[in-house]
């Protein structure tokens, strides 16, 4: 993937709290409920805190959408952790262009996380659902089609699902802590 494509992409998307503007008063309310919820643990705050490289993150999502109402705060209480994770939004149907490359199991399904190296070289592609919120739906729901993120996630949940996102974003962090163009590039 072209990383002066990705990184057009990121400067159009959206940061997250102007992302979230752009939902009714309803959507909003939604996405701020579970924002509000999401936390971290000091040792995880310890953990994120502890990242040295810069990682971009743009998140392909629609705002209507149920799973990004419940995973996309998450990533960015995550982010407000270190100043070196970045987090941009951006609309999966108004950038067909994007999103059709990042289909999943053969469905235009969001949220997709594009994690990015500083210079936007493509480190992975994680969505539209972290294991520990298939789980849930597997419980709770078997076969069902995407949650309406009207109701609060459970917080036992919401804690899972917060640290399988944070799982991906610390092992990116790793890969681009110990790449060796990186290593070359800032002399560590």
């Amino acid at each position: 993937m072209n990383t002066g494509y990705l990184s057009d992409k990121f400067g159009s998307a959206l940061p997250y709290g102007d992302y979230v503007k752009t939902g009714t008063d309803e959507q909003q309310r939604r996405w701020q409920q579970v924002y509000d919820a999401a936390k971290l643990t000091d040792p995880q705050k310890q953990l994120v805190a502890g990242f040295t490289r810069d990682i971009n993150v743009l998140i392909v999502s629609g705002i209507w959408c149920g799973d990004c109402v419940q995973q996309c705060p998450l990533i960015q209480r995550i982010a407000e952790a270190n100043p070196k994770i970045d987090v941009r939004i951006i609309d999966r149907d108004a950038h067909k262009d994007l999103s059709s490359q990042f289909r999943l199991n053969a469905g235009d399904r969001v949220p997709v996380a594009l994690l990015m190296a500083e210079d936007f070289e493509l480190c992975a592609v994680a969505g539209d659902r972290t294991l520990h919120r298939y789980r849930s739906m597997m419980r709770s729901k078997l076969a069902a089609s995407c949650p309406t993120g009207i109701g609060r996630p459970d917080t036992d949940e919401m804690a899972a699902t917060l640290n399988d996102w944070l799982d991906e974003i610390e092992r990116i962090q790793w890969m681009l802590r110990l790449s060796p163009r990186l290593r070359q590039k800032h002399g560590d």
